[in-house]
């Protein structure tokens, strides 16, 4: 022991110091000889890239991430050091059972079909400005929509797939392109909901009576005539004219039925003395009655005074009889495949009151009264669903109340007719139908020749564009007369009218008629001719202004007939 002193605590402190050092000398020399070693030439020189390769097999270092199975290439001086993306992939490790190590580094078919097979998904960044996330948006919506498999993989998917982190939302104002539920908008007020813009916002609107709907109409005003009656004698006057109208439809769901009703007034303000009333109804309607078949009927009655262009003359007459038409109707029609098959019959009751003469008292028409009964067959076949043509076959008899008339001719006949024609139905721009074929009727007395000759009869609607309808009517007629020693005569008449709306309250129509009568037993012809053209135009859906005027005349190589007549309407017209 050193005694105890500052000299002696000095010499112990540098002696710990040389153990110390001398300590880490020999360390530091047992530590170093392997490397001592390796210089010396006992194993030789060791690359470090050898090092790389052993600790990380397959491992290129230039690359940025593993690639199994090939030698890595040696990093190059100053290369360019690639960016880092971790990759996590999950790799089975053989077990100690195998007679392997686990190992971190174990290079086996897993790593090699992870890694060698495809790279890494690279993660995308979010869109961060407004641009993007409106660009983003709007490539999600152009995406098809998902389908139910599609969702149930994505709820099946592993934990792997699942992102486990917090993920940025999209804001409110970048899903620009969504549509929104119409159902979740605000309600508007009853008074302030949208309707559909009407079609004709001055049609009728009818009421409804039951299952029909019923439109009423009035029309008053008054007509200048050069023609009061239409007569050959006949002068000017100033009439006031009234027509009030009635129609209805039904609003069934199978069966369908419709009535026309009308009545006309016509009194002299001045000049030729007249008093002219009518009045006509006529009704329709069409029962389905299932498995194709179809029941068809109607009616009509018409009162009115006899026509001045009427076959029959009846002289120093101060006016026309009065005729009444009663007519009805009743068929069956039955579709079998795409032939159609029809069969209906029809009665016309007509008769006349007594003629007034100028010297006082009356002339007796009991003798024109008769009955028509016919019975029409008629078949066709649908070659489109736009044309059907067809032949008809009609049969009946004509029977006058008296067997003779005032001269002893017995006038009651036999009828028979054939005609064939089209039907067609192109929608709302062309429908209807014509025909031609022959029609004659035999007198029962011998002395009388039968009444015959060709017929044509149409019925045609055709719209070329909205707002514009025409139509187009012909009909052949045999009418019977008194007079002795004519059998009666045969009517062809037509009629064109053309519609137009002009405006939604300005409505205006044109009409020409043409009419050719063929007197038998006799060379006598008329020819009638109408022209017509009108307008109205409507101050509300209720009210409007009616004006027309009228042009008819006829001319006959028989004596004491030829009339002409100009008017002109002007009035208003109510409707509901």
């Amino acid at each position: 022991m050193f005694p105890a002193g500052p000299e002696n605590r000095r010499r112990a402190r540098l002696a710990s110091v040389h153990a110390l050092l001398v300590g880490a000398g020999v360390a530091a020399l047992v530590g170093g000889w392997p490397a001592l070693a390796q210089e010396s030439g006992m194993r030789g020189a060791v690359d470090e890239q050898e090092i790389n390769q052993e600790l990380l097999p397959g491992a290129s270092m230039a690359s940025g991430r593993p690639t199994l199975g090939r030698a890595a290439p040696a990093l190059q001086e100053n290369a360019p050091v690639p960016p880092y993306r971790p990759t996590t992939v999950a790799v089975d490790e053989p077990s100690a059972a195998d007679g392997a190590q686990p190992s971190l580094f174990q290079n086996n078919d897993a790593a090699e079909a992870a890694f060698g097979a495809a790279p890494a998904p690279v993660p995308t960044m979010r869109p961060s400005t407004a641009r993007e996330r409106t660009e983003a948006a709007r490539q999600r919506l152009a995406q098809p929509p998902q389908t139910p498999t599609g969702r149930v993989a994505a709820e099946t998917a592993t934990d792997e797939d699942i992102t486990t982190g917090t993920v940025r939302v999209d804001t409110v104002d970048s899903e620009i392109d969504l549509t929104v539920d119409r159902g979740a908008e605000r309600a508007e007020a009853i008074e302030g909901l949208d309707r559909e813009p009407e079609q004709n916002p001055y049609a009728p609107l009818g009421l409804r009576l039951g299952t029909f709907i019923v439109t009423p109409s009035a029309e008053t005003g008054i007509t200048a005539t050069s023609n009061a009656d239409s007569s050959p004698d006949g002068s000017s006057a100033v009439l006031s004219e009234t027509i009030l109208r009635l129609n209805g439809v039904s609003d069934w769901s199978r069966h369908s039925a419709a009535f026309e009703t009308y009545g006309s007034l016509r009194e002299s303000i001045s000049g030729q003395e007249l008093d002219e009333k009518e009045f006509g109804i006529k009704g329709s309607t069409i029962i389905e009655l299932g498995n194709e078949f179809r029941a068809v009927a109607g009616a009509g009655y018409v009162i009115k005074p006899e026509s001045a262009s009427s076959p029959v003359i009846i002289e120093d007459t101060t006016s026309r009889p009065i005729r009444q038409i009663i007519d009805a109707n009743l068929g069956l029609e039955k579709d079998v495949g795409k032939l159609r098959l029809g069969i209906d019959g029809n009665i016309e009751r007509d008769w006349y009151g007594d003629a007034e003469l100028s010297s006082g008292g009356t002339v007796s028409q009991r003798d024109r009264d008769s009955t028509l009964a016919t019975l029409n067959l008629r078949t066709g076949y649908e070659i489109s669903p736009a044309l059907t043509p067809f032949v008809a076959v009609e049969v009946g008899r004509r029977f006058y109340d008296e067997k003779q008339d005032a001269s002893g001719f017995e006038r009651s006949a036999d009828r028979l007719g054939a005609r064939a024609g089209l039907e067609f139905d192109f929608g709302e721009k062309l429908s209807g139908e014509f025909s031609a074929g022959w029609l004659r009727e035999k007198l029962d007395d011998d002395r009388l020749a039968p009444v015959s000759g060709a017929t044509v009869d149409a019925n045609i609607n055709w719209s070329p564009q909205r707002g514009t309808n025409v139509s187009l009517l012909g009909s052949t007629i045999i009418e019977g007369t008194t007079t002795p020693g004519e059998s009666g005569s045969i009517l062809y008449a037509g009629r064109l009218n053309v519609e137009r709306e002009i405006r939604a309250n300005l409505t205006a129509n044109v009409a020409l008629g043409a009419a050719y009568r063929d007197y038998t037993g006799s060379d006598g012809r008329d020819v009638i001719f109408s022209a017509e053209a009108g307008a109205t135009y409507w101050f509300n859906r209720y009210f409007g202004l009616v004006g027309r005027a009228r042009h008819e005349e006829l001319n006959s190589n028989l004596p004491d007939r030829d009339s002409k007549t100009d008017s002109v309407f002007l009035g208003v017209k109510m409707q509901r």
